[in-house]
């Protein structure tokens, strides 16, 4: 299993070997830097922790920026964790970049959508609605929770509220082009979250 830490750029479109126009997310992946690695004997699982994207020290709480100088590290703004079947490959202080990826394998993008406030459940669920006819009065309005015995609001019921600004892993992405100089990945469709929102990109489960 391989994992990145990495922010979206924006989208755009390229055009293959037979000039069909494929649009692509761009994302600044890379470089990371190993932080710990996390055992089954010391914490329970195995994970590869990794830090992303420069910071200045005077910025951090003085717990993390500890935390760096422990580990002899350049301090990071952001610091996540891959789950690994094995961290024998990793050590504190290695430097991964975007070239462990290649062109045309697949891989699972994690982010956090977009933020859409208080919604309907037209709008939120999908809902159909209710009739357009005049004097209707029930347009969009959610009607019935369900049945009558409970007297009460059943749990999990679809309802308005929240929408948005939640994890999302969008799967089975093709990677079209992989940039080592600049550490550009350009995935094909589209990526949770806005631009410059942080992304995990790790290989695909279901490949």
């Amino acid at each position: 299993m391989k994992g990145i830490i990495g922010k979206k750029l924006g989208m755009m479109q390229i055009f293959d070997e037979i000039g069909r126009a494929v649009p692509v997310t761009v994302i600044a992946a890379g470089p990371c830097v190993v932080t710990d690695l996390r055992t089954v004997e010391k914490d329970g699982y195995t994970a590869v922790q990794m830090a992303f994207g420069s910071i200045k020290q005077k910025k951090l709480i003085k717990p993390v920026a500890g935390y760096y100088k422990k580990r002899d590290i350049k301090p990071h703004r952001y610091m996540r964790e891959f789950a690994m079947e094995a961290t024998k490959d990793f050590k504190v202080g290695q430097e991964i970049k975007v070239g462990i990826f290649e062109n045309g394998q697949l891989v699972d993008v994690i982010g956090t959508s977009k933020g859409k406030g208080y919604a309907g459940g037209m709008k939120r669920h999908n809902f159909k609605g209710g009739p357009r006819s005049h004097g209707s009065m029930i347009h969009r309005q959610p009607a019935s929770s369900g049945s009558t015995d409970a007297a009460r609001t059943i749990k999990g019921t679809r309802k308005p509220g929240r929408m948005g600004c939640d994890r999302v892993t969008a799967q089975g992405l093709k990677i079209i082009r992989v940039d080592n100089e600049k550490n550009l990945l350009l995935v094909r469709g589209a990526v949770p979250g806005p631009p410059q929102g942080l992304l995990l990109i790790r290989d695909s489960v279901k490949a």
